[in-house]
C-alpha cells in the first residue's frame, strides 16, 4: 500500500544506518540530539494543535501516492497491450521499485544530515516528472523509463516521511500517525480503481498518468511549511556537518543495477541470459549485505528480523497483486474498471489492520499479531488463482484480497513502529532507508521471479493478439506460477513474526 505504507507497500507502493546485530532497544540519543527529540512535545493526538498542520500535510502526500498506485494498477493491462509490451508487464512495476532503492539510501543520508525538507521536495518533483514521461510514452521502453524516474522520486519521499515522523512525533503517537498513513489509502483504494478504469475506458490510459502530477502542488503546500518549521536542518545544529557516506550511495546504485540485470535476465530465458543474471547477482549480493543490518538474512532477533519481514511481506504481496488485474482482464474478460474494483475493499481492510495494531492493548501481543497477519496474506495470495476455474465467481478475489490487506495493514504498520523504536534519532533516516530497501528490493526481485515464471509459461502472449480480452483462458498456468510461490514466501513470514523483539524484550 510498496509503501499503503509499501502498498508502497504498494508504493510507500514505496522503503539503513546502525549495523547492530540483535538490537533490543534503541540506545540513547547523543546530548545534542536531545534538543530536537520529539519527547518534549505537549500532550495531545496527531491532530492536536502542535501537530495538526504537519499531520494533514504528510498524510496528504500519502494520499497522492495512494491515488497514483491504485490508478496505475488498473491502467497497466491496457497500457502494456497498447504499447505491445505485455511480455514486459512486470517491468512496468519492478522498474519503480528498482530505482526507488537508490532514492531511499540517498534520502536516508540527506535527511539525517540536512533534514527531510530537501529530499521530500526533490522526490515529489521526480515523482511527477516520471508520471508525465510514462503518460506520453510511445513505446514500452519509454513507459518503463518513466516508471523508473517515478520510483526514484518515490524512494526519496517515503524515507523523508519516516524522518519527519521520527523527529517530530513522540513514540506514543507514532502508531497513530502510521495508522493515519494507512487510512489515507481507504478512499483512493475504493474510488481510485473506478476513476482510473472509467478514465482508461473513455479517455485512454495516458490520462491516468498525465492527470496525477497536477495534484502534487496541494500536499506540498500543506506539508512543506510545517516541515520547514518543525523538522528542517540537521538534528544537532551545533555539530559539524557530516558529508554524505559515498560508500552507501555506491552500494545503493549497485543494488539498483544488480536488480535491474536480474529482471532483464528473467524476462528472456535463454542461455545468453545467464551472463546478465550472473553479473546482476555479483553486484547485488555484496551491495545488499553492505546496506542492510548485519544478521538480516539469518533472521537475527530485533532490527534485522524487522527489516527482513518487511521485505518478505511487501515483496510477496506486491508481486501477486500486480498480476490480479491482468488475470481478471485476460482470463475472465472483466473490464479494467471491474478488475480494479476487485481490489477496492483492500483499502478499508488495510486501514482496519493498521488501526488494530495501533491500539495500546495490542502492544504486548504484537509478535503474534504480525504472525497472524502473515498467515492471512499467504491465504489471500493462494486463493486468488482459484478464479482461473470458470465455476469460481470472480468476487472470490475481492474477498480474498480484503483478507490479505487486513493482514498487511497489521504487518506493515507494525514493522514501521518497531523500526523507529529500535532506532536512535540520529539513525532514524538510515534505518528507515534499510526498511524501505528491504521492501523495495523484495518487490523488484519477487516481481522479476514472478515475471520470469509468467513469461516462461507463455504469459507474455496473453492479450497481445488485440484489444479484446478474448485471449482469456489461453495460459492459466502462467498465473498459477506467480501466485503459489508468492503464497509460500508469505507463509514463511509468519515464522519471522516470532523474532521481532530482541532478547532483552523477550526475557
Amino acid at each position: 500500500m510498496t509503501a499503503h505504507d509499501s502498498h508502497g507497500s504498494h508504493d510507500l507502493h514505496g522503503s539503513c544506518g546502525s549495523r547492530d546485530t540483535d538490537v533490543a532497544t534503541a540506545p540513547a540519543a547523543p546530548q545534542g540530539a536531545q534538543q530536537a527529540a520529539p519527547h518534549e512535545v505537549p500532550e495531545g493526538g496527531v491532530l492536536a494543535k502542535p501537530h495538526r498542520a504537519l499531520s494533514v500535510g504528510i498524510v496528504s502526500v500519502v494520499l497522492l501516492i495512494a491515488f497514483e498506485a491504485t490508478a496505475v494498477g488498473t491502467a497497466m493491462p491496457v497500457a502494456a497491450r497498447e504499447l505491445d509490451g505485455v511480455s514486459l508487464y512486470a517491468f512496468g512495476f519492478s522498474a519503480y521499485f528498482t530505482t526507488s532503492l537508490s532514492g531511499m539510501v540517498l534520502a536516508g543520508q540527506w535527511g539525517d544530515r540536512r533534514g527531510p525538507l530537501g529530499p521530500l521536495t526533490a522526490g515529489m518533483s521526480a515523482f511527477a516528472a516520471g508520471l508525465l514521461l510514462s503518460g506520453t510514452a510511445g513505446a514500452m521502453w519509454q513507459f518503463i523509463l518513466g516508471r523508473a524516474v517515478q520510483g526514484f522520486g518515490g524512494g526519496l519521499v517515503i524515507v523523508s516521511l519516516y524522518v519527519v515522523v521520527s523527529r517530530v512525533y513522540p513514540e506514543r503517537l507514532r502508531p497513530a500517525i502510521m495508522a493515519a498513513f494507512a487510512a489515507a489509502w481507504v478512499v483512493p483504494s475504493v474510488v481510485g480503481p473506478l476513476v482510473s478504469g472509467t478514465v482508461t475506458e473513455h479517455l485512454g490510459w495516458r490520462w491516468v498518468f498525465i492527470g496525477v502530477p497536477v495534484l502534487v502542488a496541494a500536499p506540498l503546500a500543506l506539508a512543506l511549511p510545517a516541515i520547514r518549521r518543525d523538522a528542517s536542518g540537521p538534528l544537532d545544529p551545533d555539530a559539524p556537518a557530516e558529508p554524505l557516506d559515498r560508500r552507501r550511495v555506491r552500494l545503493a546504485l549497485g543494488i539498483s543495477l544488480g536488480a535491474g540485470l536480474l529482471q532483464y535476465a528473467g524476462q528472456d530465458l535463454r542461455r545468453l541470459s545467464l551472463l546478465p543474471a550472473a553479473l546482476g547477482a555479483a553486484v547485488l549480493v555484496p551491495s545488499v549485505l553492505g546496506l542492510l543490518p548485519r544478521g538480516t538474512y539469518r533472521a537475527a532477533r530485533g532490527l534485522p528480523s524487522v527489516v527482513l519481514l518487511r521485505g518478505v511481506a511487501a515483496g510477496s504481496f506486491v508481486a501477486a497483486e500486480s498480476f490480479v488485474p491482468l488475470m481478471l482482464v485476460s482470463e475472465r474478460g472483466l473490464s479494467p474498471t471491474l478488475a480494479g474494483l476487485s481490489l477496492a475493499a483492500g483499502g478499508a481492510t488495510w486501514a482496519l489492520g493498521s488501526y488494530v495494531q495501533s491500539r495500546p492493548r495490542m502492544e504486548p501481543h504484537r509478535e503474534k499479531l504480525v504472525a497472524a497477519g502473515m498467515v492471512l496474506v499467504a491465504a489471500a495470495i493462494a486463493t486468488a488463482p482459484s478464479v482461473l476455474i470458470d465455476a469460481v465467481p470472480v468476487w472470490v478475489v475481492a474477498v480474498a484480497w480484503g483478507v490479505g490487506c487486513l493482514g498487511m495493514g497489521v504487518v506493515i504498520a507494525s514493522t514501521s513502529v518497531l523500526l523507529l523504536r529500535l532506532s536512535p534519532p540520529r539513525d532514524a533516516g538510515a534505518n528507515s532507508a534499510s526498511l524501505q530497501i528491504s521492501d523495495g528490493l523484495s518487490n523488484a526481485l519477487l516481481l522479476a521471479v514472478g515475471g520470469a515464471a509468467f513469461a516462461a509459461l507463455g504469459g507474455g502472449m496473453i492479450g497481445s493478439h488485440g484489444s479484446d480480452a478474448g485471449a482469456a483462458g489461453s495460459h492459466p498456468g502462467a498465473f498459477t506460477a506467480v501466485f503459489l510461490p508468492m503464497a509460500a514466501v508469505a507463509l514463511a513470514g509468519a515464522w519471522l513474526g516470532t523474532r521481532l523483539r530482541g532478547p532483552a524484550e523477550k526475557a
